[in-house]
């Protein structure tokens, strides 16, 4: 039976809690995003994901835990072999994948690749390393301008990214190129998870700006997850920022890009007054893309804190038959070596209105229990294949 009308998750994106048993396998050893954070800082003003239980569930710093949580909260291990956005958001809706996608993280892509890109597109690869996308704009803008060659980067997910200027390389140029770039990386050798052809404007160092042009290349989902059974039954299936493009689509039924992840959490806000009935997903990206992998604690910190803020304007506008989850798709620990994601356990918050049992859950073994508890409460058998068992009962 229906517990909830609507149903709310949203993504931190790599907001890990800590080191799994296996992070070792994945190179990652003592790595604990959100409580080294804590400790780096020592405070945060995050009084609602505090009232929701996330210091109960792990806590770090000079923070204390509340004394009477409103929430109920768990710790979820990630059952796939992988560390990365794709994999950890394929989870949640039941997907287990059991070979990573490839990265290029360590030397950038094969000379093979780039040759054959730079023949079919007929401009010369600049870049071809792991970079923050910003700061790549900063270092090789002006020589793409000045020579019409073309900026190619990866970063610590499945993906090659290709940046253009607007005036110069032209729109339509650049997702050309971006298509024939996803058609090469086809071949098992080369396959990564997303194309994303990453525009921008600006004429030299200090005024280069990204467009919101962006545009993503993914692979499908490699089988049906619990979004195409919710669609497929009639129920609303809200995206914001990028999960759209994370499922290349898949179950979707309604989609909103986010500029930011604030703004991300103002589109939230803004669905929440939408009379529909359904899942909203939402991934808020700024958390990875602004300051992890530029291992930038305060800046991930103080984001956690904007996100606080709009938490608390979202809580209070909540309804009685609303659910709020909030999880993450992996850790990345600011203050770890290098720039890759880190293998961690992840948050599990849930809060409504109507919530009358609270505080700690058994934690779990799969990001799944959050598909398969959203299609349990809408009556909806989940796909073939899928994983994950739900726990919709604890959340009364």
């Amino acid at each position: 039976m229906k517990k909830y009308n609507r149903i709310f998750v949203i993504v931190l994106d790599s907001l890990g809690i800590g080191a799994m048993p296996d992070s070792e396998k994945f190179g990652d050893v003592g790595v604990d995003t959100f409580g080294h954070i804590l400790d780096q800082m020592g405070t945060l003003e995050i009084p609602n994901l505090k009232k929701l239980g996330m210091l109960n569930l792990h806590c770090g710093g000079n923070m204390e835990k509340a004394a009477e949580p409103m929430g109920r909260y768990a710790r979820l291990g990630e059952a796939s072999n992988g560390k990365d956005t794709m994999t950890g958001h394929w989870e949640m809706m039941g997907i287990k994948t059991e070979k990573p996608f490839i990265t290029f993280t360590e030397h950038g892509f094969p000379p093979e690749l780039i040759a054959e890109l730079e023949k079919r597109c007929g401009k010369r690869v600049i870049g071809n390393k792991s970079a923050s996308g910003t700061e790549i704009i900063e270092e090789l803008g002006e020589e793409e301008i000045n020579t019409g060659a073309m900026i190619v980067y990866t970063s610590a997910d499945s993906v090659l990214q290709i940046c253009g200027n607007e005036e110069t390389f032209d729109l339509k140029n650049l997702y050309r190129c971006c298509e024939i770039a996803r058609e090469l990386t086809m071949k098992n050798e080369w396959k990564v998870g997303r194309i994303i052809a990453r525009p921008y404007v600006g004429k030299k160092k200090g005024e280069f700006v990204r467009t919101s042009n962006r545009r993503d290349y993914a692979l499908k989902p490699f089988s049906r997850t619990a979004l195409n059974a919710l669609k497929d039954e009639g129920f609303d299936v809200i995206s914001v920022g990028k999960i759209n493009d994370i499922f290349c689509g898949e179950g979707i039924t309604e989609t909103y890009h986010s500029e930011s992840s604030v703004h991300g959490m103002q589109q939230t806000i803004e669905v929440r007054k939408k009379d529909f009935h359904g899942l909203c997903f939402v991934n808020l990206a700024d958390f990875d893309a602004l300051w992890v992998h530029r291992r930038n604690p305060e800046g991930y910190g103080h984001e956690i804190e904007k996100f606080d803020k709009g938490l608390g304007t979202l809580m209070k506008e909540m309804r009685e038959d609303d659910l709020l989850i909030l999880t993450a798709d992996h850790g990345n620990d600011p203050t770890y070596t290098g720039t890759d994601h880190t293998r961690e356990y992840v948050p599990f918050l849930a809060y409504s209105p109507k919530m009358k049992e609270t505080g700690a859950m058994e934690n779990q073994n799969t990001f799944a229990v959050i598909g398969t508890s959203v299609a349990e409460n809408f009556g909806v058998e989940m796909p073939e294949v899928t994983i994950g068992k739900s726990i919709l009962e604890q959340l009364k």
